[in-house]
């Protein structure tokens, strides 16, 4: 397996990515994968890995940062752009389609939590993408309006909205907006805040488990008013008869929003548990990310072609 850095534009913005392609001679152009990233991750976290796991399996797979994040351009820095996440997602399977060891009639998604809930956008809107898969999948902006579990006092949000607003102004203003923290200083802040999937993802991003240094953990105030109008899953009967997969853990607070999704599509579609697995457990616990790229593995090669 090799892994390569590349460039790809997206609506102007350059992007940063990572292309794996199998070591093994093949007979023609393989089927290929695009590998989005959690929120805030960057492409050499949970989104490499899986990249990695099915270029070793025979597909060509691409993991990138989303604009305005980790090695890709854009201004302001940390900014979530939903619609241009979708967009980024777009512009990577146009990246593929030009590469000669691609088969560009078997290119497929793969969104990793946040990036699960853009992946269904973006499936919806791109008839190019062939098969659509997510592991931990969320709509980042239920996440934000509602909380993982779903059960979020709606005032939360609203006070969001009220610093985010503050932030315009004062930018307006030439003064410094300041950023939204992700996560607080110590994992037991974190479980106070979040309970055990506050602790799970500060485990992941804050400590030497999964930190990287270009994972930002904040996110500009304007994302978060671009993300009050955003639904991930409202174009997922677009999808039609193109098929779904998604991998959720049975433990993962977050499984709602999959229940939800699978209730919505309107084509072949799969909820597959991974027992004692929790949302983050799925980015790099290997007991748990095994099962999940075997089955990624066989619904690929079932709906994009065996690798060559």
């Amino acid at each position: 397996m090799a892994r390569t850095s590349v460039t790809f534009d997206s609506a102007g913005i350059d992007i940063a990515g990572h292309l794996y392609t199998p070591d093994a001679p093949a007979s023609g152009p393989r089927p290929a994968v695009v590998v989005g990233h959690p929120g805030t991750g960057v492409k050499e976290q949970a989104a490499g890995l899986y990249a990695r796991r099915l270029a070793e399996q025979g597909f060509v797979a691409l993991a990138f940062d989303s604009a305005y994040q980790g090695e890709s351009g854009g201004l302001p820095r940390g900014l979530e752009d939903p619609g241009h996440r979708v967009e980024d997602l777009k512009a990577a399977v146009s990246y593929l389609t030009a590469l000669a060891e691609v088969d560009a009639d078997r290119i497929g998604l793969l969104g990793i939590c946040a990036s699960g809930g853009y992946t269904l956008t973006a499936t919806a809107a791109d008839h190019r993408v062939k098969a659509v898969a997510t592991v931990s999948g969320v709509d980042i902006a239920r996440q934000f309006r509602f909380g993982a579990d779903g059960d979020q006092d709606p005032a939360v949000f609203q006070g969001m909205l009220d610093a985010a607003a503050l932030a315009r102004s004062a930018a307006a203003r030439g003064e410094d907006p300041g950023v939204m923290p992700i996560f607080p200083e110590t994992a037991e802040q974190a479980g106070a805040l979040g309970g055990e999937h506050g602790v799970d993802g500060f485990d992941y991003y804050c400590t030497p488990r999964g930190a990287h240094e270009r994972s930002a953990k904040f996110f500009v105030w304007e994302s978060i008013d671009k993300l009050a109008f955003f639904d991930a899953f409202f174009a997922v009967p677009l999808i039609g008869d193109r098929p779904l997969l998604q991998i959720v853990g049975r433990r993962a607070v977050t499984a709602w929003m999959a229940v939800d999704v699978h209730q919505r599509a309107v084509g072949p579609k799969e909820l597959h548990w991974i027992e004692g697995a929790g949302h983050v457990d799925l980015y790099d616990r290997t007991e748990y990310v095994d099962p999940a790229v075997a089955k990624l593995t066989e619904f690929y090669a079932a709906h994009l072609g065996a690798a060559n």
